[in-house]
């Protein structure tokens, strides 16, 4: 059998029963959120798992979750062995089972942090944040970081509630925020930073960026040896520096540009406006 047949046996494997081998002493699982559907999420994790696999010296293979939640229980209960987190997830993560050692985060196009903004078009004469009291605004999904959570927050802090707009309404795509707005079915609404950029030209303006957030991240089980860990976490910080790495990260997302250290304190912001944000009942 060649390796790279195998190598995606391990991963039909993994995925067809979930947890069973998580904690065998032949391979380690790389737990993924279902932020995209399975087949996309294989195709862009594989390299990555070999990779890992042949820095490690054992089969790394993939398990996606159902959904957020069982993501979170998963590494929490030490059920997976390397975990991918989105910020949100992470500080769930924390705040539920407590602090898990950390590999490294995303680099996006040179930053480790991303922003959103709550946009207007360029004709409104909306300036401020307050100004939106009585005015339609669009939401891009409930849980979704910059399409909902932090500007929810920035609206409250502007004393701005959803009760105190004309209308509020999630579309479930940040393109659609940005064109509802652009087509006046919207006074504002809520977008992250590289989709501003891609209909400022025809016609937005922002009102207010969001305060910068910590990007996705890779953790691992509490159980792992440390000097695995140490292994993992110098595989992951490499992969920028040679052709082979890039290609890797490439797969993954197209303007990933790097893995760099990430400290549990890089969320703290965070932290504070989802706080504040469960005590009026809003929370993923």
């Amino acid at each position: 059998m060649r390796p790279n047949f195998a190598f995606f046996v391990l991963i039909f494997l993994a995925l067809l029963f979930k947890g069973s081998i998580a904690y065998t002493h032949e391979s380690l699982v790389l737990g993924i959120h279902p932020y995209l559907p399975a087949t996309e999420l294989i195709d862009r994790f594989a390299p990555l798992s070999d990779y890992l696999s042949r820095k490690i010296g054992k089969p790394v293979v993939m398990e996606i979750s159902k959904d957020y939640k069982e993501h979170i229980d998963k590494i929490g209960k030490n059920k997976v062995d390397i975990a991918f987190m989105g910020p949100v997830s992470y500080v769930g993560l924390v705040e539920k089972y407590g602090s898990k050692p950390i590999l490294a985060r995303l680099e996006i196009t040179g930053k480790p942090v991303f922003m959103g903004a709550v946009i207007t078009s360029k004709n409104s004469k909306i300036k401020t944040l307050a100004d939106l009291k009585g005015k339609k605004f669009a939401f891009v999904d409930p849980e979704s970081t910059m399409g909902h959570l932090v500007p929810r927050y920035m609206l409250l802090e502007a004393g701005v509630d959803v009760k105190d707009l004309a209308e509020s309404k999630f579309l479930y795509n940040h393109h659609n925020v940005a064109l509802g707005v652009l087509t006046g079915d919207f006074d504002a609404g809520a977008v992250k930073e590289d989709v501003f950029y891609e209909y400022e030209k025809r016609g937005l303006k922002v009102l207010a960026w969001t305060p910068p957030i910590s990007e996705h991240v890779f953790v691992t089980s509490s159980l792992l040896p440390k000097e695995t860990v140490r292994i993992l976490q110098e595989a992951l910080l490499r992969l920028k520096d040679d052709k082979e790495g890039k290609e890797i990260l490439l797969r993954m997302q197209g303007n990933l540009t790097g893995l760099v250290p990430a400290v549990n304190g890089d969320y703290d912001n965070l932290r504070v406006i989802l706080q504040k944000l469960k005590k009026i009942g809003i929370q993923p």
